[in-house]
Protein backbone atom coordinates (compact mmCIF):
# COMPACT_ATOMS: atom_id res chain seq x y z
CA UNK A 1 0.00 0.00 0.00
CA UNK A 2 3.02 2.40 0.67
CA UNK A 3 4.51 1.72 -2.53
CA UNK A 4 1.36 2.32 -3.83
CA UNK A 5 1.26 6.04 -2.67
CA UNK A 6 4.41 6.61 -3.02
CA UNK A 7 4.30 5.85 -6.52
CA UNK A 8 1.24 7.87 -6.98
CA UNK A 9 2.98 10.75 -5.53
CA UNK A 10 6.11 10.63 -7.60
CA UNK A 11 3.99 9.98 -10.90
CA UNK A 12 1.48 13.42 -9.60
CA UNK A 13 4.74 15.35 -9.55
CA UNK A 14 6.44 13.96 -12.68
CA UNK A 15 3.34 15.09 -14.36
CA UNK A 16 3.15 18.31 -12.51
CA UNK A 17 6.87 19.18 -13.23
CA UNK A 18 5.86 18.04 -17.15
CA UNK A 19 3.21 20.43 -17.28
CA UNK A 20 4.97 23.15 -16.35
CA UNK A 21 7.87 22.46 -18.24
CA UNK A 22 5.59 22.22 -21.38
CA UNK A 23 4.54 25.72 -20.21
CA UNK A 24 7.71 27.28 -20.02
CA UNK A 25 8.18 26.09 -22.89
CA UNK A 26 5.27 27.91 -24.98
CA UNK A 27 6.30 30.92 -22.98
CA UNK A 28 8.99 30.58 -24.48
CA UNK A 29 8.57 29.84 -28.19
CA UNK A 30 6.02 33.18 -27.82
CA UNK A 31 8.54 35.20 -26.18
CA UNK A 32 8.98 37.97 -28.72
CA UNK A 33 12.48 38.51 -30.74
CA UNK A 34 14.97 41.32 -30.47
CA UNK A 35 14.99 43.61 -32.92
CA UNK A 36 17.94 45.26 -34.05
CA UNK A 37 17.41 49.71 -34.69
CA UNK A 38 19.72 52.15 -35.85
CA UNK A 39 19.89 53.32 -32.38
CA UNK A 40 20.37 49.79 -30.51
CA UNK A 41 18.66 46.82 -29.44
CA UNK A 42 14.21 47.50 -28.81
CA UNK A 43 12.00 45.23 -26.96
CA UNK A 44 8.14 45.16 -28.20
CA UNK A 45 6.31 43.39 -25.36
CA UNK A 46 2.69 42.24 -26.94
CA UNK A 47 1.03 43.42 -23.84
CA UNK A 48 -2.06 41.55 -24.12
CA UNK A 49 -0.58 38.42 -25.40
CA UNK A 50 2.20 37.90 -22.24
CA UNK A 51 -0.44 38.54 -19.83
CA UNK A 52 -2.84 36.17 -21.47
CA UNK A 53 -0.06 33.54 -21.58
CA UNK A 54 0.86 33.65 -18.00
CA UNK A 55 -2.90 33.52 -16.89
CA UNK A 56 -3.18 30.54 -18.91
CA UNK A 57 -0.34 29.13 -17.39
CA UNK A 58 -1.45 29.85 -14.41
CA UNK A 59 2.23 28.80 -12.55
CA UNK A 60 3.11 30.47 -9.66
CA UNK A 61 0.68 33.09 -9.02
CA UNK A 62 -1.85 33.27 -6.62
CA UNK A 63 -5.61 34.55 -7.23
CA UNK A 64 -4.54 38.16 -5.57
CA UNK A 65 -1.74 38.13 -7.97
CA UNK A 66 -3.98 36.98 -10.47
CA UNK A 67 -6.44 39.55 -9.86
CA UNK A 68 -3.80 42.73 -10.50
CA UNK A 69 -2.82 41.97 -13.62
CA UNK A 70 -6.36 41.39 -15.18
CA UNK A 71 -7.02 44.90 -13.01
CA UNK A 72 -3.75 46.59 -14.05
CA UNK A 73 -4.42 45.98 -17.77
CA UNK A 74 -7.88 46.60 -18.04
CA UNK A 75 -7.14 50.19 -16.41
CA UNK A 76 -4.55 50.64 -18.77
CA UNK A 77 -6.93 49.79 -21.84
CA UNK A 78 -9.96 51.68 -20.34
CA UNK A 79 -7.95 55.02 -20.14
CA UNK A 80 -7.71 54.45 -23.88
CA UNK A 81 -11.31 54.56 -24.40
CA UNK A 82 -13.23 57.67 -25.16
CA UNK A 83 -16.17 59.02 -22.73
CA UNK A 84 -19.49 57.43 -24.68
CA UNK A 85 -21.62 60.23 -23.43
CA UNK A 86 -18.94 62.84 -25.32
CA UNK A 87 -19.06 60.86 -29.03
CA UNK A 88 -22.79 60.72 -28.43
CA UNK A 89 -22.83 64.58 -28.01
CA UNK A 90 -21.06 65.28 -30.85
CA UNK A 91 -22.88 62.55 -32.95
CA UNK A 92 -25.95 64.82 -32.24
CA UNK A 93 -24.07 68.33 -32.95
CA UNK A 94 -23.08 66.81 -36.07
CA UNK A 95 -26.81 66.00 -36.88
CA UNK A 96 -27.95 69.69 -36.11
CA UNK A 97 -25.28 71.13 -38.06
CA UNK A 98 -25.73 68.53 -41.47
CA UNK A 99 -29.28 69.80 -40.90
CA UNK A 100 -28.00 73.51 -40.78
CA UNK A 101 -26.39 72.66 -44.06
CA UNK A 102 -29.56 71.96 -45.43
CA UNK A 103 -31.52 74.86 -44.44
CA UNK A 104 -29.44 77.85 -45.56
CA UNK A 105 -29.31 76.02 -48.85
CA UNK A 106 -32.37 75.49 -49.45
CA UNK A 107 -33.62 78.96 -48.20
CA UNK A 108 -30.43 80.25 -50.30
CA UNK A 109 -32.31 78.92 -53.31
CA UNK A 110 -35.35 80.52 -52.23
CA UNK A 111 -34.07 83.85 -51.85
CA UNK A 112 -31.97 83.62 -55.05
CA UNK A 113 -35.80 83.04 -56.63
CA UNK A 114 -36.74 86.06 -55.25
CA UNK A 115 -34.26 88.48 -56.75
CA UNK A 116 -34.61 86.94 -59.75
CA UNK A 117 -38.60 86.92 -59.95
CA UNK A 118 -38.47 90.33 -58.24
CA UNK A 119 -35.97 92.41 -60.98
CA UNK A 120 -38.32 91.05 -63.70
CA UNK A 121 -41.23 91.56 -62.49
CA UNK A 122 -40.66 94.98 -61.45
CA UNK A 123 -39.21 96.05 -64.70
CA UNK A 124 -41.79 94.28 -66.63
CA UNK A 125 -44.18 96.47 -64.25
CA UNK A 126 -41.93 99.81 -65.11
CA UNK A 127 -41.21 99.83 -68.58
CA UNK A 128 -45.12 98.22 -68.92
CA UNK A 129 -46.49 101.42 -67.16
CA UNK A 130 -43.85 104.01 -69.05
CA UNK A 131 -45.40 102.60 -72.62
CA UNK A 132 -48.88 103.52 -71.28
CA UNK A 133 -47.82 106.96 -70.32
CA UNK A 134 -46.41 107.70 -73.42
CA UNK A 135 -49.61 105.87 -75.43
CA UNK A 136 -51.54 107.98 -72.96
CA UNK A 137 -50.15 111.53 -74.29
CA UNK A 138 -51.62 110.76 -77.60
CA UNK A 139 -54.82 110.11 -76.81
CA UNK A 140 -58.23 112.00 -74.99
CA UNK A 141 -61.10 111.14 -73.63
CA UNK A 142 -61.89 107.77 -71.76
CA UNK A 143 -58.82 105.77 -73.28
CA UNK A 144 -56.41 109.03 -71.46
CA UNK A 145 -58.02 108.36 -68.48
CA UNK A 146 -57.28 104.48 -68.42
CA UNK A 147 -54.41 104.52 -69.79
CA UNK A 148 -53.51 107.39 -66.80
CA UNK A 149 -54.55 105.94 -64.14
CA UNK A 150 -53.18 102.53 -64.72
CA UNK A 151 -50.25 103.80 -65.39
CA UNK A 152 -49.97 105.52 -62.31
CA UNK A 153 -51.05 102.64 -60.95
CA UNK A 154 -48.73 100.12 -61.75
CA UNK A 155 -45.58 103.06 -60.73
CA UNK A 156 -46.65 103.54 -57.41
CA UNK A 157 -46.91 99.63 -56.85
CA UNK A 158 -43.33 99.13 -58.32
CA UNK A 159 -42.15 102.27 -55.91
CA UNK A 160 -43.53 99.58 -53.16
CA UNK A 161 -41.82 96.51 -54.77
CA UNK A 162 -38.70 98.57 -54.76
CA UNK A 163 -38.67 99.69 -51.34
CA UNK A 164 -39.27 96.39 -49.83
CA UNK A 165 -36.46 94.69 -52.31
CA UNK A 166 -33.78 97.56 -51.40
CA UNK A 167 -34.73 97.17 -47.62
CA UNK A 168 -34.20 93.48 -47.45
CA UNK A 169 -31.57 93.03 -50.57
CA UNK A 170 -32.51 88.90 -52.05
CA UNK A 171 -28.65 88.92 -53.36
CA UNK A 172 -26.75 89.83 -50.11
CA UNK A 173 -29.33 87.50 -48.31
CA UNK A 174 -28.07 84.91 -50.93
CA UNK A 175 -24.49 85.63 -50.20
CA UNK A 176 -25.28 84.97 -46.81
CA UNK A 177 -26.50 81.50 -46.74
CA UNK A 178 -24.04 80.71 -49.28
CA UNK A 179 -21.56 81.56 -46.67
CA UNK A 180 -23.39 80.14 -43.98
CA UNK A 181 -23.79 76.71 -45.48
CA UNK A 182 -20.32 76.68 -46.55
CA UNK A 183 -18.39 77.28 -43.29
CA UNK A 184 -21.65 74.94 -41.27
CA UNK A 185 -20.17 72.26 -43.42
CA UNK A 186 -16.32 73.02 -42.39
CA UNK A 187 -17.57 72.51 -39.03
CA UNK A 188 -19.14 69.18 -40.11
CA UNK A 189 -15.49 68.04 -41.26
CA UNK A 190 -13.51 69.38 -37.98
CA UNK A 191 -16.16 67.49 -35.87
CA UNK A 192 -15.45 64.27 -38.03
CA UNK A 193 -12.07 64.84 -37.90
CA UNK A 194 -11.97 65.28 -34.26
CA UNK A 195 -14.20 62.14 -33.74
CA UNK A 196 -11.76 60.11 -35.95
CA UNK A 197 -8.41 60.82 -34.56
CA UNK A 198 -7.95 61.08 -31.06
CA UNK A 199 -10.12 60.89 -27.99
CA UNK A 200 -12.91 63.79 -27.67
CA UNK A 201 -13.31 65.50 -24.35
CA UNK A 202 -15.66 67.65 -23.16
CA UNK A 203 -13.96 70.68 -24.23
CA UNK A 204 -14.35 69.35 -27.92
CA UNK A 205 -18.28 69.43 -27.06
CA UNK A 206 -17.81 73.28 -25.50
CA UNK A 207 -16.04 74.42 -28.93
CA UNK A 208 -18.21 73.12 -31.28
CA UNK A 209 -21.41 74.05 -29.57
CA UNK A 210 -19.78 77.67 -29.82
CA UNK A 211 -19.32 77.34 -33.09
CA UNK A 212 -22.70 76.40 -34.08
CA UNK A 213 -24.36 79.25 -31.67
CA UNK A 214 -21.73 81.84 -33.10
CA UNK A 215 -22.77 81.02 -36.99
CA UNK A 216 -26.43 80.86 -36.21
CA UNK A 217 -25.51 84.60 -34.93
CA UNK A 218 -23.64 85.98 -37.77
CA UNK A 219 -25.84 84.60 -40.40
CA UNK A 220 -29.69 84.25 -39.21
CA UNK A 221 -32.46 82.64 -40.89
CA UNK A 222 -35.63 84.78 -40.03
CA UNK A 223 -36.18 88.43 -41.99
CA UNK A 224 -38.28 90.27 -39.15
CA UNK A 225 -36.36 91.23 -36.04
CA UNK A 226 -32.84 89.18 -36.56
CA UNK A 227 -31.90 89.79 -40.28
CA UNK A 228 -28.58 91.79 -40.66
CA UNK A 229 -28.24 95.56 -41.05
CA UNK A 230 -27.84 95.84 -45.19
CA UNK A 231 -26.90 99.45 -45.05
CA UNK A 232 -24.65 99.91 -41.52
CA UNK A 233 -23.07 103.01 -40.43
CA UNK A 234 -19.91 101.59 -40.24
CA UNK A 235 -18.43 98.52 -42.53
CA UNK A 236 -17.16 95.99 -39.83
CA UNK A 237 -15.80 92.22 -41.08
CA UNK A 238 -17.99 89.30 -40.68
CA UNK A 239 -17.62 87.64 -37.65
CA UNK A 240 -19.06 83.94 -37.88
CA UNK A 241 -16.38 82.34 -34.27
CA UNK A 242 -16.56 82.67 -30.82
CA UNK A 243 -14.22 85.21 -29.80
CA UNK A 244 -10.86 83.71 -28.76
CA UNK A 245 -10.05 83.57 -25.09
CA UNK A 246 -7.02 86.19 -24.16
CA UNK A 247 -4.11 84.51 -22.53
CA UNK A 248 -0.80 85.51 -21.16
CA UNK A 249 2.48 86.28 -23.61
CA UNK A 250 4.76 83.13 -23.03
CA UNK A 251 8.46 83.04 -23.60
CA UNK A 252 9.37 78.93 -24.09
CA UNK A 253 9.41 77.29 -27.13
CA UNK A 254 8.63 73.59 -28.44
CA UNK A 255 6.24 72.14 -30.49
CA UNK A 256 7.45 73.09 -33.40
CA UNK A 257 7.72 76.85 -32.71
CA UNK A 258 10.83 79.18 -32.13
CA UNK A 259 11.72 82.76 -32.15
CA UNK A 260 11.52 82.67 -36.20
CA UNK A 261 8.48 81.39 -36.24
CA UNK A 262 7.03 83.59 -34.09
CA UNK A 263 8.39 86.62 -35.59
CA UNK A 264 7.06 85.33 -38.74
CA UNK A 265 3.72 84.85 -37.75
CA UNK A 266 3.77 88.34 -36.11
CA UNK A 267 4.94 89.87 -39.44
CA UNK A 268 2.02 88.32 -41.29
CA UNK A 269 -0.57 89.42 -38.99
CA UNK A 270 0.95 93.00 -39.20
CA UNK A 271 0.63 92.19 -43.18
CA UNK A 272 -3.11 91.69 -42.92
CA UNK A 273 -3.75 94.06 -41.00
CA UNK A 274 -2.35 96.50 -43.09
CA UNK A 275 -3.02 95.72 -46.54
CA UNK A 276 -5.59 92.77 -46.66
CA UNK A 277 -8.17 93.38 -44.35
CA UNK A 278 -8.01 97.60 -44.62
CA UNK A 279 -8.20 96.82 -48.39
CA UNK A 280 -11.48 94.88 -48.59
CA UNK A 281 -13.68 97.24 -45.76
CA UNK A 282 -12.57 100.41 -48.04
CA UNK A 283 -13.65 98.36 -50.64
CA UNK A 284 -17.25 97.44 -48.63
CA UNK A 285 -17.22 100.99 -48.22
CA UNK A 286 -17.40 101.49 -51.65
CA UNK A 287 -20.28 98.97 -52.61
CA UNK A 288 -22.23 100.02 -49.69
CA UNK A 289 -22.21 103.94 -51.01
CA UNK A 290 -23.03 102.73 -54.34
CA UNK A 291 -25.70 100.51 -53.33
CA UNK A 292 -27.12 103.27 -51.25
CA UNK A 293 -27.41 105.41 -54.03
CA UNK A 294 -29.05 102.85 -56.35
CA UNK A 295 -31.43 102.03 -53.59
CA UNK A 296 -33.06 105.78 -52.99
CA UNK A 297 -32.64 106.17 -56.92
CA UNK A 298 -34.81 103.29 -58.19
CA UNK A 299 -37.95 104.09 -55.71
CA UNK A 300 -37.27 108.11 -56.38
CA UNK A 301 -37.37 107.72 -59.97
CA UNK A 302 -40.51 105.56 -59.97
CA UNK A 303 -42.45 107.62 -57.86
CA UNK A 304 -41.45 110.73 -59.90
CA UNK A 305 -42.83 108.43 -62.90
CA UNK A 306 -45.60 108.05 -61.02
CA UNK A 307 -46.34 112.07 -60.30
CA UNK A 308 -45.89 112.88 -64.01
CA UNK A 309 -48.12 110.35 -65.58
CA UNK A 310 -51.16 111.71 -63.01
CA UNK A 311 -50.68 114.89 -64.65
CA UNK A 312 -50.86 113.94 -68.38
CA UNK A 313 -53.70 115.37 -70.57
CA UNK A 314 -53.41 118.34 -68.51
CA UNK A 315 -51.72 121.60 -69.31
CA UNK A 316 -48.72 120.61 -68.26
CA UNK A 317 -49.05 117.66 -70.29
CA UNK A 318 -45.40 117.75 -72.51
CA UNK A 319 -43.58 117.86 -69.55
CA UNK A 320 -45.57 115.70 -67.64
CA UNK A 321 -45.05 112.70 -70.17
CA UNK A 322 -41.26 113.24 -70.47
CA UNK A 323 -41.33 113.19 -66.81
CA UNK A 324 -43.17 109.53 -67.05
CA UNK A 325 -41.56 107.97 -69.44
CA UNK A 326 -38.33 108.78 -68.84
CA UNK A 327 -38.35 108.54 -65.35
CA UNK A 328 -39.69 105.47 -65.41
CA UNK A 329 -36.74 103.77 -68.17
CA UNK A 330 -34.38 105.69 -65.85
CA UNK A 331 -35.55 103.41 -63.16
CA UNK A 332 -35.54 99.95 -64.80
CA UNK A 333 -31.92 100.97 -65.95
CA UNK A 334 -31.29 101.94 -62.13
CA UNK A 335 -32.65 98.87 -60.68
CA UNK A 336 -31.18 96.11 -62.92
CA UNK A 337 -27.85 97.81 -62.40
CA UNK A 338 -28.88 97.11 -58.73
CA UNK A 339 -29.52 93.81 -58.45
CA UNK A 340 -28.84 92.47 -61.74
CA UNK A 341 -25.47 93.39 -61.08
CA UNK A 342 -25.98 92.29 -56.91
CA UNK A 343 -24.40 95.26 -55.67
CA UNK A 344 -25.72 93.78 -52.16
CA UNK A 345 -24.00 90.88 -52.84
CA UNK A 346 -20.62 92.46 -53.89
CA UNK A 347 -20.57 94.16 -50.15
CA UNK A 348 -21.77 90.97 -48.50
CA UNK A 349 -18.40 89.18 -50.05
CA UNK A 350 -15.92 91.95 -49.22
CA UNK A 351 -17.48 92.45 -45.74
CA UNK A 352 -16.78 88.02 -45.66
CA UNK A 353 -13.10 88.75 -46.99
CA UNK A 354 -12.41 91.38 -44.77
CA UNK A 355 -13.93 88.86 -42.01
CA UNK A 356 -11.50 86.31 -43.30
CA UNK A 357 -8.72 87.49 -42.72
CA UNK A 358 -10.05 89.14 -39.58
CA UNK A 359 -10.27 85.42 -38.07
CA UNK A 360 -6.44 84.53 -39.77
CA UNK A 361 -5.45 87.62 -37.47
CA UNK A 362 -6.99 86.28 -34.29
CA UNK A 363 -6.09 82.58 -34.54
CA UNK A 364 -2.04 83.74 -35.26
CA UNK A 365 -2.41 85.88 -32.48
CA UNK A 366 -4.29 83.39 -30.01
CA UNK A 367 -1.39 81.06 -30.40
CA UNK A 368 1.37 83.38 -30.27
CA UNK A 369 -0.09 84.94 -26.69
CA UNK A 370 -0.85 81.05 -25.18
CA UNK A 371 1.80 80.79 -22.63
CA UNK A 372 1.80 76.79 -22.20
CA UNK A 373 3.11 76.24 -25.70
CA UNK A 374 2.14 72.64 -25.29
CA UNK A 375 -1.51 73.80 -25.68
CA UNK A 376 -0.97 76.39 -29.06
CA UNK A 377 -1.14 73.93 -32.45
CA UNK A 378 2.40 72.36 -33.71
CA UNK A 379 3.92 75.08 -35.06
CA UNK A 380 4.83 73.60 -38.16
CA UNK A 381 1.60 72.46 -39.21
CA UNK A 382 0.03 75.71 -38.30
CA UNK A 383 2.59 77.34 -41.08
CA UNK A 384 1.58 75.04 -43.57
CA UNK A 385 -1.86 75.85 -43.08
CA UNK A 386 -1.83 79.95 -42.73
CA UNK A 387 0.57 79.49 -45.83
CA UNK A 388 -2.15 77.12 -47.89
CA UNK A 389 -5.04 79.98 -46.75
CA UNK A 390 -3.17 82.60 -48.41
CA UNK A 391 -2.29 80.67 -51.24
CA UNK A 392 1.19 80.93 -50.82
CA UNK A 393 4.44 78.12 -50.16
CA UNK A 394 6.10 77.93 -47.20
CA UNK A 395 8.90 79.78 -48.62
CA UNK A 396 6.90 82.46 -49.92
CA UNK A 397 5.50 82.97 -46.70
CA UNK A 398 9.14 83.67 -45.13
CA UNK A 399 9.92 85.90 -47.93
CA UNK A 400 6.78 88.04 -47.31
CA UNK A 401 7.62 87.79 -43.55
CA UNK A 402 11.12 89.25 -44.38
CA UNK A 403 10.41 91.59 -47.20
CA UNK A 404 7.26 92.83 -44.15
CA UNK A 405 10.55 93.32 -42.02
CA UNK A 406 12.41 95.44 -44.26
CA UNK A 407 10.00 97.72 -45.48
CA UNK A 408 7.79 98.38 -42.57
CA UNK A 409 4.28 99.96 -43.77
CA UNK A 410 5.92 100.53 -47.27
CA UNK A 411 5.71 96.88 -48.30
CA UNK A 412 2.87 97.00 -51.25
CA UNK A 413 2.71 93.27 -51.24
CA UNK A 414 -0.72 92.17 -50.34
CA UNK A 415 -0.53 88.56 -47.85
CA UNK A 416 -3.24 86.65 -49.75
CA UNK A 417 -3.15 85.46 -53.50
CA UNK A 418 -5.99 83.87 -53.42
CA UNK A 419 -8.61 86.79 -53.60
Amino acid sequence: MASLQSSSVIGSLAYSSGRCRRGMTRAAINMPKLRTAAGGLSLRLPARDLVQEVLDMGIGLSPATTSHVEKKYLSRTVSNVSDPMVIAKLHEIMEAVADRVEMHKNIGEQRDNWNSLLLTSINAITLTAATMAGIAATNVGGPLMALKFSSTLMYLAATGMLVVMNKIQPSQLVEEQRNAARLFKQLHCQIQTTLSSGNPTSSDVEEAMEKVLALDKAYPLPLIGVMLEKFPETVEPAVWWPQHRQKQEGRTYGNGWSVELEEEMREIVGVLKRKDTEDYLRLGKIALKVNKILSISGPLLTGMAACGTAFVGSSHAPWATIVGVVAGAMASVVNTMEHGGQVGMVFEMYRNNAGFFRLMEETIESNLNERDVGRRENGELFEMKVALQLGRSLSGLKNLAASSSQKGEAIEEFASKLF
